[in-house]
């Protein structure tokens, strides 16, 4: 037996952007191509509550890498040098380096201050805790004044 998942429209946009990088991953020799574009996962958990971001870094240097996040985006940029030495000849090159950035949209509020990230085996880890709520439904009073 086999279950239909729902779409979530909101995701959309966010799912055809990713659908067009990905074509770019396809076509690596394209033009207008320029860099690495380091493969990411992402996803949630509820206890406890957080989002984790892991990055492929394979042979980037962790001192290199930037990491910027804001309550639902997180920026990394950096580079993937190839190493460099007098005298090779190339046979073959499938390697990717160069710069790269990648931008991960996040469905939850994260709590910035609260973040963390580990560099370890060409993976990068962010852990982004998960943004404290107001409770929905909480009755505040309000305070009418009438003027005289």
């Amino acid at each position: 037996m086999s279950v239909a998942r729902r779409r979530d429209p909101e995701r959309e946009p966010d799912e055809i952007e990713q659908l067009f990088s990905d074509l770019w991953q396809v076509f690596p020799f394209s033009r207008g191509r320029v860099g690495y574009r380091p493969q990411v996962d992402c996803y949630r958990t509820e206890e406890p509550p957080e989002l984790t971001v892991v990055v492929e870094l394979p042979g980037v240097d962790a001192d290199t890498v930037q990491i910027v996040a804001t309550n639902r985006t997180v920026v990394l940029s950096g580079e993937r040098r190839r190493p460099w030495s007098e005298g090779r000849v190339y046979q073959q090159m499938e390697i990717e380096y160069g710069p790269f950035e990648r931008e991960i949209v996040l469905n939850d509020d994260v709590d910035t201050a609260a973040a963390h990230a580990t560099y370890a085996r060409g993976l990068l880890t962010i852990v982004l805790p998960l943004a404290k709520r107001t409770p929905r439904g909480v009755k505040v009073p309000i305070e009418v004044k009438t003027r005289p």
